[in-house]
């Protein structure tokens, strides 16, 4: 049965202090996870653990994200991670630092008929 998306959610996080771009896009999934339930895998007793679950993170350094960290903040699924080009910094020329704000897209697969 061919995989089918059943579940799209976004999220943003930031870190206000301190550059981490880790931070900020934990915090995002964080948000997008507190939007949903999984009431669909049970309703059709689909295995959550199952699920392919494909984040993608916006921020304006990707390579600064922790992808492995990231990762881990999922409960369940079969969990990919990428980060790309997007969010927003947003300097402090009094204070010498920048705000973070990241963005997440969670998308669910499920293989359905």
């Amino acid at each position: 049965m061919p995989q089918k998306r059943v579940i799209l959610e976004m999220g943003t996080g930031n870190d206000l202090h301190g550059g981490d771009y880790t931070k900020a896009a934990t915090r995002a999934v964080f948000d997008a996870l507190h939007h949903s339930s999984l009431g669909i895998a049970r309703a059709i007793d689909v295995d959550i653990e199952s699920m392919e679950v494909t984040v993608t993170i916006g921020v304006q350094q990707p390579d600064k994200v922790d992808t492995d960290a990231v990762k881990e903040t999922l409960p369940h699924g079969q969990v990919t991670v990428k980060a790309v080009k997007g969010g927003v910094d947003i300097p402090d020329e009094a204070g010498g630092d920048f705000a973070i704000i990241a963005n997440a897209a969670i998308a669910v697969t499920l293989d359905l008929p």
